[in-house]
């Protein structure tokens, strides 16, 4: 049977932001779940502009040559 719980890491364990009913000692699987949107850590829009601008001119300083390897689905997904 499975069971949803979330919660809080604090002071290096686990825990439950709400009561569960589990027995002392019960195993569990935990799957961590990610934010998708990181916040940003510089908030002051010259900086993030300044940041933006950096990132096109490496971009084009740098491009993908039409002999660059072709990766498969599975090669650009691989989590290993």
């Amino acid at each position: 049977m499975n069971h949803r719980i979330r919660a809080t890491f604090h002071a290096g364990a686990f825990v439950p932001d709400q009561p569960c009913e589990l027995p002392e000692g019960a195993n569990v699987d935990l799957l961590i779940e990610s934010p998708s949107l990181l916040p940003p850590q510089v908030s002051d829009p010259e900086e993030r502009a300044g940041l933006l601008r950096e990132l096109v001119e490496s971009i084009w300083r740098h491009p993908l040559t039409v002999d660059a390897p072709r990766l498969t689905r599975e090669e650009l997904h691989d989590r290993g």
